[in-house]
């Protein structure tokens, strides 16, 4: 009785699959590459539109890249842009992405997708913000984009959401000079400390570490006064009294007001050394 080999026929079947499918594969590329070369605009158009629909927007990008400048000044230019921006969107190209959907915005004024390419322009910026210890330019940058679309269309069903954003920005740049501030103060660089917790609240009034700076602001001025030459620690340690005063005045019940009222008697204490020397 002759034995079948089922294993021999399923490995010998699966090879003639895989020849097949390199086979279409290369068929396939073959077809696309001549798709490239050639000069029908509408059927690059036609195929960009099935590969964006199957999410391959590196082929989408190609074709467009090409179909753009034919569909120049045609009823087809915004349709097709919009779906060029929308694969750089979806590569995570931000900057791209920010960059083509701010070009839509400003050059179809008239297109149903003018508001949204323009959100979309500010948004990407707001994805492409880095974490708050690299450099902030971008989320500087993002913030602009997102108040500049909140201004332009203060009716807009977005404006919610770009509030929303601004607020987080916001938040990360509080966190990151909140964190360069307690720096100065940690490497005793009291001048600089006093400085910079003075602009953060300067540049951000509702800033969420308020309490903690205005109590930083007693130590770094008591530490900086501390440490000054003599001739200058009365003037610096009233400027460490004034903070306090500022402090106790605004959180009256704060977690910090035994410190900051052990600064407050100490700078007292101090001037009126300094003071009885002099006499």
């Amino acid at each position: 009785m002759k034995i079948i080999n089922f294993a021999g026929m399923f490995k010998k079947a699966k090879n003639i699959f895989i020849f097949f499918l390199i086979l279409s594969g290369i068929s396939a590329c073959s077809k696309y590459q001549k798709l490239l070369k050639s000069t029908d605009y509408e059927k690059k158009y036609e195929m960009a539109k099935k590969f964006y629909a199957a999410k391959d927007y590196f082929k989408t990008i190609q074709l467009l890249d090409q179909v753009l400048i034919y569909f120049k000044g045609t009823s087809k230019a915004d349709s097709a842009y919009y779906m060029y921006a929308y694969s750089y969107y979806y590569q995570d190209d931000y900057l791209s992405a920010s960059y083509h959907f701010k070009n839509f915005a400003t050059t179809y004024l008239m297109s149903p997708f003018t508001e949204e390419c323009y959100y979309m322009s500010a948004y990407c910026l707001y994805l492409d913000s880095p974490i708050y210890k690299l450099d902030q330019t971008n989320t500087f940058q993002a913030i602009k984009e997102l108040q500049s679309f909140v201004d332009l269309y203060p009716k807009s069903p977005r404006v919610a959401e770009c509030n929303k954003l601004l607020d987080e920005l916001r938040l990360k740049l509080q966190k990151k000079y909140f964190e360069i501030s307690k720096l100065y103060l940690k490497t005793e660089n009291y001048k600089a400390a006093i400085w910079s917790f003075k602009n953060n609240l300067n540049d951000y009034p509702d800033n969420i570490y308020k309490e903690e700076i205005l109590f930083d602001l007693i130590k770094a001025n008591y530490l900086y006064a501390k440490n000054s030459v003599e001739a200058k620690k009365v003037s610096r340690y009233e400027e460490a009294i004034d903070a306090y005063k500022i402090f106790i005045n605004t959180y009256s019940k704060s977690d910090f007001s035994a410190l900051a009222e052990s600064y407050y008697r100490n700078s007292q204490k101090e001037i009126n050394r300094i003071k009885k020397i002099k006499s």
